[in-house]
């Protein structure tokens, strides 16, 4: 018998899907198997992210069978990060619930985070923690355990697996948060830029066994770039002049020392400063310095034009204060 979907909902499952036509019958049975005893009400949102093999058109088939499954079609293959924004967009229920479609998280983990969730009214986002990860060393252990010290020393937010899919997000705590290229896994600094509250639990970890993982270490590469504009976008995002400016005066500085030197034996000394690398260098400095400034400059202009015109607001405000646990301490992230 169907299991008939009562509104509003309470959980959101939301799963990429690329090249998975062997996982997909499984993974849909074991998610139906782990949420249908919670007597929460609950849809699986799986998003195809134009397969190349028969995972779109198994999704349609199994959705006519299946009332809480509600497949999304990309028009081409856009990434995982375009992928989960779409599922979130999709997303109507108050806890959203982001889960890999390989079987390698297992949503049996699934029951006990939501519990846990409720049982923590200050915790807005519990991020899964591989502790015990089936995976290869040298490509996938060791890019990953790269990318989450670079990722937890440049955000603040101190996670030992970004990388893991298995998250519990409270709907509210990533309604501002938008995803591009790689930032998916991100979400957690993202949405801590917002308030959000987040602790890492262990959760189970399966080695791949049908398919073929789309991870490799070229990953780590993409990983350090985007946590670059990450760390730009949580500290300069509304003060983008602190960023370039700083490095313009920083350049300009020597620059114009360097030139005042030349300038000063040019005059009182007498000195050919014509063919000095010291002035290649000081004008070299200078222009850079000027960019940079007017690159800040322009940051500001175009930051407020993002905001002004649209009405955006600079800050958002609660609904009330913040929820506290048990001994009326905020937790730590």
């Amino acid at each position: 018998m169907s299991e008939i979907i009562s509104y509003p909902l309470e959980v959101s499952i939301v799963v990429p899907i690329y090249n998975e036509e062997e996982n997909l019958e499984e993974l849909l049975r074991r998610v139906s198997e782990a949420m249908t005893p919670t007597g929460r009400s609950w849809e699986l949102i799986c998003i195809d992210d134009c397969s190349s093999d028969a995972s779109a058109t198994l999704l349609e088939q199994f959705a006519a069978s299946r009332p809480w499954l509600h497949p999304l079609y990309l028009i081409r293959n856009y990434g995982q990060s375009a992928a989960m924004q779409a599922g979130f967009d999709a997303a109507a229920g108050a806890v959203t619930v982001t889960l890999d479609g390989d079987l390698q998280n297992d949503p049996a983990d699934i029951p006990g985070l939501l519990d846990l969730l409720d049982q923590r009214p200050e915790i807005d986002i519990i991020s899964g923690w591989r502790k015990n990860r089936q995976d290869r060393f040298i490509n996938r252990k060791l890019p990953s355990m790269i990318a989450n010290g670079l990722i937890s020393r440049m955000t603040g937010v101190h996670l030992h697996d970004y990388g893991c899919s298995l998250k519990v997000y409270r709907s509210e705590s990533i309604r501002d948060v938008k995803i591009y290229g790689e930032l998916h896994r991100f979400i957690p600094a993202l949405a801590a830029q917002f308030g959000a509250k987040v602790i890492e639990v262990p959760v189970s970890h399966h080695p791949r066994m049908r398919g073929k993982s789309k991870y490799g270490i070229d990953r780590t590469l993409r990983v350090v770039l985007d946590l670059l504009w990450v760390k730009f976008l949580l500290r300069f995002l509304h003060r983008p002049m602190h960023a370039f400016g700083g490095a313009g005066v920083a350049l300009l500085l020597p620059g114009l020392l360097s030139l005042a030197i030349l300038v000063f034996e040019k005059l009182f000394l007498g000195e050919n400063i014509g063919t000095r690398p010291l002035l290649l260098l000081g004008v070299m400095l200078t222009l850079m310095g000027v960019q940079l400034i007017a690159m800040g400059l322009l940051g500001e202009l175009l930051i407020r034009i993002y905001h002004e015109p649209a009405g955006r607001a600079q800050y958002l405000l609660r609904t009330g204060p913040r929820r506290r646990g048990k001994n009326g301490h905020e937790p730590s992230a």
